[in-house]
């Protein structure tokens, strides 16, 4: 679970957080000063930091600035009663993942912690991989681009650091396609690190997580007053982005009413907050991405053309990861290194056995996938090397689980049962039995697996169970020599 750092002044404020987050699942720690926060921070890691911008002993730019220092990945959200956009868009030029204000409402602090905890963080790469491992910063100079990048071997990803190289310089609206979880954001913060915006506010925005309430108030601000609940002004991601680059995260799923605003913003480069009467000259870079074609989604009418054509001055198309397979154990290996600073591991690497499913795999989720599969196997491998024991049931059966559904999966048979005259296994028959219900629910079980593109959750929802219940059952066809 996700470890917060509330920190503020005020005990109730700690204390109400503190409730509202545990309940939700996170593990919560709470301090009533700056420095108390630093001496925690010094022997514990946090995963985000929520802080009050006006504490009694120093102010959150100061605490910010600390935290950064002690563990610059650890995400911040900067929340204060008063609403100014010098103090925001300091914060955020300073790190700070978003800066909201009191009063706090449940839901929009809550997409605000999720949003914040789902974005990836920078991570060096500089320091010299465990032995046994390849040495990714020896390899730096031809695989990674910039600081924190790692761009792989593949001829399509050499075509797109060319692309970056040359659209990076203009002011260019870009228009980024690729599956989930295909690095889409990180090349659009390479565009802005290599851009003259860079040092100014890189703002990324998931459309799919705002919900049509949300979406103005996120984008543009509001004022105070403005509806039911707008106790305080509120500034806008595109007004604390002004001089930088604003990243739009699957567009597509933004309403019909916010593209009709947003248009108005790329045109003319000016915003105004929900309920206001004053224009805010803004200057903005647009980046967005879409796991579709908007041209397409255009002519179905889920997108509105003229925005498509504003934002459309170019475009980088970002391959599937089964598409470049021999980046795959670049990236594993990434992955394991980071891992191994993650939980204070020495993984020296995979066995052979390991890499030939890893290759062979088909990576619907892309590196996001790869990365949390290969963090799971750090996890579970006591040894050396990781070894496909730690790996997940659908990948290590990925080609089993592709056979036809009306084959027999003879998920019993062993060695030690030789077939008889009748083609069928010796066994006692309440074993018959057993294996005849196993094989049922294997097809079943295939069939939902299938239908998700072999997404465990998605899996669970079709079989009308949840997820621990879907997991046993895979544990259970294991027992029965399913490796």
């Amino acid at each position: 679970m996700h470890k917060i750092l509330v920190v503020d002044d005020d005990n109730d404020m700690c204390l109400l957080l503190t409730r509202f987050l545990t309940r939700n699942g996170y593990v919560v720690v709470s301090a009533n000063s700056g420095q108390a926060a630093i001496e925690w921070m010094k022997k514990n890691k946090p995963d985000l930091v929520l802080c009050d911008f006006r504490l009694d002993d120093m102010t959150g730019v100061e605490l910010l600035r600390k935290i950064k220092e002690i563990h610059p990945r650890s995400a911040v959200i900067i929340i204060t009663g008063y609403s100014d956009v010098k103090d925001a868009v300091e914060v955020m030029k300073l790190g700070a993942y978003d800066y909201v204000t009191k009063p706090l409402f449940p839901d929009e602090i809550l997409l605000t912690i999720k949003k914040a905890l789902a974005t990836e963080p920078k991570e060096s790469i500089a320091a010299k991989p465990s032995s046994g491992v390849p040495d990714i910063a020896d390899h730096k100079s031809k695989n990674s681009y910039g600081n924190n990048y790692i761009t792989g071997d593949s001829p399509e990803f050499a075509t797109i650091v060319k692309q970056i190289d040359l659209v990076a310089p203009t002011n260019f609206s870009v228009i980024i396609y690729g599956e989930s979880g295909s690095g889409k954001e990180e090349i659009a913060q390479q565009i802005h690190h290599k851009s003259k915006r860079a040092g100014k506010p890189f703002v990324a925005i998931d459309c799919g997580a705002l919900s049509k309430e949300l979406a103005g108030s996120e984008l543009f601000g509001h004022e105070k007053g403005a509806f039911t609940g707008a106790l305080n002004q509120k500034t806008g991601s595109l007004e604390i982005a002004n001089e930088g680059t604003v990243f739009l995260d699957e567009i597509g799923n933004l309403s019909y009413d916010i593209q009709v605003s947003l248009l108005r913003v790329v045109q003319e480069r000016k915003i105004r907050r929900i309920g206001g009467n004053k224009d805010i000259d803004i200057d903005i870079r647009f980046i967005i991405a879409s796991n579709e074609k908007l041209w397409d989604a255009a002519r179905a009418g889920k997108f509105r053309e003229d925005l498509y054509h504003r934002f459309n001055e170019f475009s980088i198309e970002v391959p599937s990861l089964r598409e470049r397979k021999q980046d795959i154990m670049l990236f594993a290996r990434h992955f394991l290194k980071l891992t191994n600073a993650e939980l204070g591991k020495d993984v020296k690497g995979f066995s052979k056995e390991v890499e030939d499913v890893l290759k062979s795999y088909i990576w619907y989720g892309n590196l996001r996938e790869l990365k949390n599969v290969i963090k799971r196997a750090t996890l579970l491998t006591d040894g050396d090397l990781v070894d496909v024991k730690s790996l997940p049931f659908e990948i290590n059966n990925f080609y089993k689980l592709q056979f036809d559904a009306h084959q027999s999966p003879n998920i019993v048979k062993t060695d030690n049962q030789p077939p008889n005259t009748n083609g069928n296994t010796q066994m006692p028959f309440e074993n018959k039995l057993k294996t005849a219900n196993l094989d049922a629910e294997y097809e079943v079980i295939l069939d939902a697996l299938k239908q998700s593109n072999f997404n465990k959750s998605k899996a669970a929802k079709l079989l009308n169970v949840d997820r621990k219940t879907l997991y046993n059952k895979m544990r259970q066809f294991k027992e029965f020599n399913m490796d």
